[in-house]
């Protein structure tokens, strides 16, 4: 069972219906025992990296979470913010994360004079750097759907999986081992989301 994990941010119902409109097994809970069980977990996300944390911390979720991601090696899917949350700490709120991949958060710049504002919002092209299950067929054109005002920084290249151009290569999508994340959203990603969310149930 993929347990969506409820901390009271994200499009938790979102990334619901897309599970069950491919007839895969997940649920949206908050419970210890469900993150203990789950055979893949989703971190969602939306809103202030430091607000976020503190939620993980005020719903007592953090222990649990890293038992089952760091100490049983569960499988784990960070969208979004909860991609960012999977890194070591975040300007925004100049919070600390959960620190499973090495990286920082920054605020997402773009040169000045390239007409991009902050956030970045809308359908942008992946571009990338490897191929990786979570992304079948890496030979199409794969588009996603972002919003977001920062962005992951300083990982190391063999976790990027692909990145997106906005004045520059901005991270979109990582893997380290068993941990995953994308900055976009796959819930909004329409036959791309699901191929996703349909390929990390199945990995």
């Amino acid at each position: 069972m993929i347990v969506i994990v409820d901390y009271g941010i994200g499009n938790l119902r979102s990334l619901a219906k897309v599970f069950d409109r491919l007839r895969l097994p997940a649920s949206v809970s908050c419970s210890a025992g469900d993150i203990a069980g789950a055979s893949g977990l989703v971190l969602p996300g939306v809103g202030h990296f430091g607000a976020a944390m503190d939620e993980l911390r005020k719903r007592d979720l953090i222990g649990p979470l890293t038992e089952a991601v760091a100490g049983h090696g569960t499988p784990i899917l960070g969208v979004c913010l909860g991609m960012q949350l999977l890194f070591h700490g975040s300007e925004e709120g100049d919070a600390e994360g959960l620190g499973w991949i090495s990286g920082a958060v920054r605020r997402l710049v773009p040169p000045d004079d390239g007409g991009l504002k902050v956030p970045n919002m809308g359908w942008r092209s992946l571009i990338f750097r490897q191929p990786d299950p979570l992304f079948p067929d890496i030979g199409r054109a794969w588009r996603a759907y972002f919003v977001h005002g920062y962005h992951v920084t300083d990982v190391a290249d063999d976790h990027v999986v692909a990145t997106i151009d906005y004045g520059g290569p901005v991270v979109a999508a990582v893997r380290s081992r068993h941990l995953m994340g994308v900055q976009f959203h796959p819930e909004k990603s329409h036959a791309f989301g699901r191929a996703l969310l349909g390929a990390f149930a199945a990995r």
